[in-house]
């Protein structure tokens, strides 16, 4: 960001506004928002601006322009519709040290105006840098059309009970408080119009020590963060992260995954990394539980999808045995977005018509997989973990009797900057993945299509 986006606190602080024609005024709608007090340096104001100082809002100051009419000011916007008076205004300003705004003159800008979506005292803004207005403007209408017009009422409500919740609510049960405040009858009713049984609801819960229902225990949530590029999680999988006391990860989780949780969540790495033995999944369990038992909402985000390959079962039996709510988030698998990055489906009418999923990893101890048996005719066999397996792979499908020119193509790190595809036949595998320098997290998509029928040809007699 070459921006740093915050909020200002305006209150009784001076704002200066150099300029009394129409861009003087579109600035001047946006700080009589604010609770500013306003001035407007010009010889004469059009009608617009003169009603604002008439009705109080405004000072006008219609003489000389010098150092001091920009001195002790929170912002100055200049708008002059004169660019070379507002650039000799800039100078003037920024020699009296004020943090200037110069209308459509980004470069003589240290601060720009967002577009702003207003549900006072909630207030969404949307800044591009400068470089795409357009862009601003049409995510501005999206949101209005997303946030409720009694949002901003509901949420001054809320901040109203704030002592009180501080007062009478216990500190561990305050986060599901206000999760129920917002998410549940309170704001359901506010939002049809019943304002006053909203508050009611929340009044009682208050005295009641609590929202009705809340539990004494935390929660544990296995959240699939998909293949890796943050875009493609699941709305679920972000209000999960968002509504997270403590989150878990794994190493092939993305950064910018996490930066989708609320910021101050506690972050915990429990990567697991082949031949080592710092996170084992006991260890794992272990810790996951006890976070939840002290009452925490607890998200446990694995790359992938948990259910696939993800060592869902351990955790989630963990939970169960404490009693402990478990909920699981599906997250996109490794599959379907190497089909993605591939450009083609993981089936095809009359040549795959099922697709079938397996590790090339197993326990220490088990017996190496027969994937022969999986690649049957019309099958697309997908194979995680198994790029340091692929001459094991490669031999046990050759000894089957599949084709040496059966299409192989392998993925690595899909939906990743550093994305790898390669394409190759069967018995060219194990070399194409050492002169690609493929490794893990990869998969191989081996595609076995169905025999086709032999063409009749009917002779003419």
């Amino acid at each position: 960001m070459k921006s740093f986006p915050m909020f200002l606190r305006m209150a009784d602080r001076r704002v200066v506004i150099a300029g009394g024609g129409e861009q003087a005024a579109q600035k001047a709608r946006l700080v009589l928002k604010t609770e500013a007090a306003l001035t407007f340096l010009a010889p004469t104001l059009d009608d617009e601006l003169a009603a604002i100082v008439a009705s109080g809002r405004a000072n006008h100051d219609a003489g000389p322009i010098t150092l001091d009419s920009f001195a002790n000011t929170a912002l100055v916007f200049i708008g002059t519709g004169c660019p070379g008076n507002d650039a000799a205004l800039h100078a003037l300003a920024k020699q009296a040290g004020a943090t200037v705004n110069v209308v459509d003159q980004p470069d003589l800008c240290d601060a720009t105006t967002p577009s702003i979506v207003d549900r006072d005292p909630v207030v969404v803004a949307i800044g591009t840098e400068g470089t795409a207005p357009v862009l601003a403007r049409r995510l501005k209408t999206d949101i209005e059309q997303m946030l409720d017009p009694r949002l901003g009422s509901f949420a001054a409500l809320a901040g109203r009970l704030r002592s009180a919740v501080a007062a009478h609510v216990p500190r561990d049960q305050r986060r599901a408080f206000w999760r129920w405040t917002f998410n549940g009858t309170p704001w359901q009713s506010h939002k049809r119009g019943a304002e006053r049984e909203a508050a009611d609801l929340l009044k009682t819960a208050i005295a009641g020590h609590g929202a009705p229902g809340t539990p004494a225990q935390g929660q544990i949530t296995l959240v699939g963060a998909g293949p890796g590029a943050r875009d493609l999680l699941t709305l679920r999988a972000v209000e999960r992260l968002q509504e997270a006391d403590v989150i878990f990860y794994d190493r092939l989780v993305d950064p910018d995954v996490l930066e989708l949780a609320r910021r101050d969540a506690e972050r915990v790495f429990v990567g697991k990394t082949l031949g080592t033995t710092q996170w084992p999944q006991d260890r794992i369990n272990e810790v996951i539980l006890s976070a939840a038992r002290q009452g925490r909402r607890v998200v446990r985000l694995k790359s992938g999808d948990p259910s696939i390959f993800g060592r869902a079962t351990e955790e989630l039996e963990t939970a169960r045995a404490a009693n402990i709510p478990v909920e699981i988030v599906p997250g996109v698998t490794a599959a379907s977005a190497a089909a993605a990055a591939l450009g083609r489906p993981l089936t095809e009418r009359g040549q795959t018509d099922r697709v079938t999923f397996a590790t090339g990893t197993c326990r220490p101890g088990d017996d190496t997989p027969d994937w022969a048996d999986m690649a049957l005719p019309g099958t697309t066999l997908v194979l995680y973990m198994a790029v340091t397996k692929a001459a094991e792979v490669q031999d046990n499908l050759r000894a089957s009797g599949l084709p040496a020119t059966t299409e192989v193509e392998i993925v690595g790190s899909a939906t990743h900057a550093h994305q790898k595809i390669a394409r190759c036949t069967l018995d060219a595998l194990a070399a194409t993945i050492q002169a690609e320098a493929i490794t893990n997290p990869a998969v191989l998509l081996i595609r076995h299509p169905k025999a086709q029928p032999a063409t009749k040809i009917s002779l003419a007699t």
